[in-house]
Formats: C-alpha cells, structure tokens, sequence
C-alpha cells in the first residue's frame, strides 16, 4: 500500500488497536483455552498453546488472564470451537483471508459476508484467493534486537528458517508452516522471544493501491476485526 511500509502492514493486519483491546483479550484467551483443550496444557510440550501465550503477552495480556484461559480448557462446559476461513475481495479487489474461531459457522459466515458487502467488497467460496497467498510462518524482530544482517543470516540459517528480510525496522523471518514451530524455538533460544510470530497468509504479487484504496480496505479490515468470531485478516496489498 503506499506510503506504509511492510512492517507496519504486518503489525496491522496481527491485532486490533489499543481501544479495541477487551474485545482482542477475548479473541486471545479464545485461541489459549481451544490450543490447551485440544493438546497438552504445558505450552513446552504443546506448540499451538506456546505460540497462542507468546501473542497473548505481546499484547500485555495479563498472565492471570492467560492462566483462567488455560483451566477452562479442562472444565466440561467449555465452547467448543472450529477454525474457519473466509476469502474475498474488499475495494479495488485487494483479496482477503479471513480467520475465525467460531462456534456457529451458520451465524459467522452470514455476518462475515455482511461485513465485507458493506464495505464494497464481496465474500467469495474458499479458494477463491487462496491460491494468490502463499501459506508460511512469519517471526519479527525490531532492529533492536542488536544484530547485523549477517549475524540474523547465520542464525536464521543454523534454525533452518527459509528467508531473511531486513527492512529499517528490523528483521522479518519466514519459515515454511511444518517447521514454524521448531524454528521459532531454535531462534528464540538464541534471540529471546520476537516481537511477533505467527503462521500468516503472504500475497504471492502484493498490489500496490492508492492512499484512497487503502483506507477502504483498512475500514473493511478493522469492520471484521471487531467481529467476535474473527482472529486475523490478511490482504494481498503491498
């Protein structure tokens, strides 16, 4: 998109803004109780609980928060939740890939086609972009990590991380989605945790748009944000 670097579009399309955050501790401890129900409840032995923990304190979930998402897991009127994905086209047909945890798909997909309808797009059937995305695992650091670009290289490679991007904000780390997890680790052991770190959906030919463009589809984004059901949105703008 013009005039927005890479790494903010990033950090955009990861969570909500800061007068949102209730509703985003929700979608957080969401993620937390379905990953520790359906694995281990000891985020060393359980990758999707570990990676939902390290987004939740990103964003200074409180660890109280963090611990009651984690028992709900093991109470026996606990939602039970599916994974779900939406594809479509917002304004100037930037496609878009919408994650939701749901449980009601036949109350989510109608509001999800609400959502983008009303903010000049349209909702397709899966598949319908997939295809323009490539599927990976994606870890920032900030450039005060410390590290030069050959440095980040070295340690990238000995983690069998697939790509390094330095950008001026730091350093952007691309992995393919079988190894995030064992990756994210190895780096982490050497690094500390990342800014962010998260399986994502990467434009295979990122559009550029027009500020006027942008600001549509960032309305559209931040429209299904704010739905419950929704976890992440990613667009194919550059």
């Amino acid at each position: 998109m013009s005039g927005h670097s890479k790494w903010h579009n990033i950090q955009h399309k990861k969570g909500l803004a800061d007068a949102a955050r209730s509703g985003l501790f929700t979608k957080l401890a969401r993620e937390i109780t379905m990953a520790a129900k359906l694995g281990d409840k000891n985020p060393d032995n359980n990758p999707r609980l570990r990676l939902a923990i390290l987004q939740a304190r990103k964003n200074s979930m409180p660890n109280d928060n963090i611990k009651r998402a984690i028992e709900k897991a093991s109470g026996s009127n606990t939602e039970s939740y599916v994974a779900v994905r939406y594809e479509g086209y917002g304004p100037g047909a930037v496609p878009i890939i919408v994650e939701a945890l749901t449980d009601n798909p036949r109350r989510t997909v109608p509001e999800v086609r609400n959502i983008f309808s009303k903010h000049g797009g349209n909702m397709g059937e899966e598949g319908s972009v997939a295809f323009m995305f490539t599927r990976a695992g994606q870890i920032l650091y900030p450039a005060s990590v410390g590290k030069t670009e050959d440095e980040m290289m070295e340690i990238i490679m000995d983690a069998d991380a697939d790509n390094l991007e330095p950008t001026e904000e730091g350093f952007i780390i691309t992995t393919k989605p079988d190894d995030f997890m064992t990756v994210q680790k190895k780096i982490a052991d050497v690094l500390g945790e990342p800014e962010s770190a998260e399986l994502t959906w990467i434009p295979n030919m990122p559009m550029d748009v027009d500020e006027e463009t942008w600001e549509k589809v960032e309305k559209l984004v931040d429209a299904l944000d704010d739905n419950d059901d929704v976890q992440k949105v990613f667009t194919g703008a550059a």
